[in-house]
C-alpha cells in the first residue's frame, strides 16, 4: 500500500460521536494528506480505550488487538505508521509490532507517558503505552507538559518535534468578531455533557457565576450528552439568563463564537482544548483556569486564572464585563495567534519536516 498508515486507538476519525479527539484525528488526516508523502490510509478502526480500568475489558481489547494484527500482517506494508493519541487508557497495541514486522518507521502524535499508572488497574495498558513511546522513531508533542515527560524518558534513537494543536482549516474566515452594541454581555460555554472532567468544569463554572455580583450577563451553552439533566440543574438558579442550545453543526458553532463576548470554560482535565482554538479563531476571547495544556493554546487571546479558585474566576468575570476594550483587543490577538500558529499550513510544515527524512527508511 505504501504511503502513511494512520491509526487512532482512542477514537477513529470515522466515529459518529463528536469529540476533541475526533476533531484532531480528522485534522491530522487532512494535514498528512497535504504534505506530499503519499496517500494516507486509516489502517484500523480498532478502539482500545478502557475508561474504567477493568481487567476483563482489557483482556477483551488485547485479544481483539491480536486478531487485528493477524489480519493486518497479511496486507502490503505502508512506508510509515503514524498513531495519534496513545496513552494509558487507549494504548497503541498494533503499531509497534506491525512496524517492527514490516521494518518501517513508527511515529506517534500526542503520545503521553504516565509512570504513576504503571501500578494499579491500568498497569498493563500503561506499560503498553510506555512501550509504544519507547518504540517510536519520532514523537510529535503538542504541549509543554507532554514534552517534559517525553524528554525525560526519550530513547537514544528518538526525535521529539513540536506540533502545535491546530484547526482543520486553510485560513480564517473574513468575518470578524461581532457583538451587540447594547444589552447584557454574552458569555458562551461549549462542551459535551459527560461525567468526569467535563461535568467538573460545568460545576466549576456554575460555582463561579454564582459569585458574580452583577446580573448583566447571559450564558449560552452548546453541548449534548448523558449528563444533560445534571448540567441543567447546575445552572437552574440563573433562570432565563442561561440558554441550552444542544449540539450544533460546526458552521453554527462558528457563528455563536463570533457573536459571543467571551468563552468561559475552566478546562479541567483538558489536554489543551479544541474549544479554545475554535473560539479564538472567531475573535472570541477566552477565560479559563491556568492548567497544563490549556496554557499552551490560551495566551494573548484570553486570560488564565488560578485553578480551583471560583472566587478568582468570578472576580475576573466581573472585571472583564466592564472592560470592552480589553476583550476586543484580546479577540483580535486571538485571531492573529490562530492564523499564525494553529492552522493547516503550520501543521503541514511541522509534519513534513519530521516525516520526510523517515520516508523510505527502515524502522528499527
Amino acid at each position: 500500500m505504501a504511503g502513511i498508515a494512520f491509526y487512532a486507538p482512542m477514537k477513529p476519525p470515522t466515529d459518529p460521536v463528536p469529540s476533541g479527539d475526533r476533531t484532531m484525528a480528522r485534522a491530522l488526516v487532512a494535514a498528512l494528506g497535504g504534505v506530499g508523502l503519499g496517500a494516507v490510509r486509516l489502517i484500523s478502526k480498532l478502539r482500545t480505550r478502557d475508561g474504567t480500568g477493568e481487567e476483563v475489558k482489557q483482556d477483551e481489547i488485547i485479544h481483539a488487538a491480536g486478531l487485528e494484527k493477524e489480519r493486518l500482517v497479511k496486507e502490503d506494508p505502508p512506508a510509515l505508521w503514524l498513531t495519534y493519541h496513545s496513552y494509558y487508557k487507549a494504548p497503541d497495541l498494533l503499531g509497534p509490532a506491525l512496524s517492527r514486522h514490516w521494518a518501517i518507521p513508527y511515529v506517534l502524535v500526542e503520545a503521553t507517558r504516565a509512570a504513576k499508572r504503571l501500578a494499579g488497574p491500568y498497569a498493563r495498558f500503561a506499560a503498553a503505552a510506555e512501550a509504544a513511546c519507547d518504540a517510536a522513531d519520532m514523537i510529535f508533542y503538542m504541549t509543554e507538559r507532554d514534552r517534559e515527560a517525553l524528554e525525560r524518558d526519550r530513547q537514544p534513537h528518538q526525535n521529539l518535534i513540536r506540533l502545535r494543536p491546530f484547526l482543520n482549516r486553510e485560513a480564517l474566515e473574513v468575518a470578524a468578531h461581532r457583538r451587540a452594541e447594547r444589552g447584557p454581555i454574552r458569555f458562551l460555554a461549549c462542551a459535551m455533557f459527560r461525567d468526569g472532567d467535563k461535568l467538573a468544569s460545568y460545576r466549576a463554572l456554575a460555582g463561579a457565576l454564582a459569585l458574580v455580583r452583577s446580573d448583566g450577563w447571559t450564558l449560552t451553552i452548546i453541548g449534548e450528552g448523558p449528563k444533560r439533566a445534571e448540567v441543567e440543574q447546575l445552572f437552574s438558579a440563573f433562570g432565563d439568563r442561561v440558554t441550552f442550545l444542544g449540539a450544533l453543526a460546526p458552521e453554527q458553532m462558528a457563528e455563536r463564537f463570533a457573536s459571543a463576548d467571551m468563552l468561559l470554560w475552566p478546562g479541567i482535565g483538558e489536554a489543551y482544548g479544541m474549544v479554545y482554538l475554535e473560539a479564538q479563531a472567531q475573535g472570541c476571547p477566552v477565560l479559563a483556569e491556568d492548567r497544563p495544556g490549556v496554557r499552551d493554546v490560551v495566551r494573548d487571546g484570553g486570560w488564565l486564572v488560578a485553578a480551583d479558585d471560583p472566587p478568582a474566576f468570578a472576580r475576573t468575570i466581573e472585571r472583564l464585563m466592564t472592560d470592552d476594550r480589553a476583550r476586543l483587543a484580546a479577540g483580535r490577538k486571538a485571531r492573529a495567534q490562530i492564523a499564525a500558529e494553529h492552522l493547516l499550513d503550520g501543521a503541514r510544515a511541522s509534519l513534513k519536516a519530521g516525516l520526510e527524512p523517515l520516508m523510505g527508511r527502515q524502522g528499527r
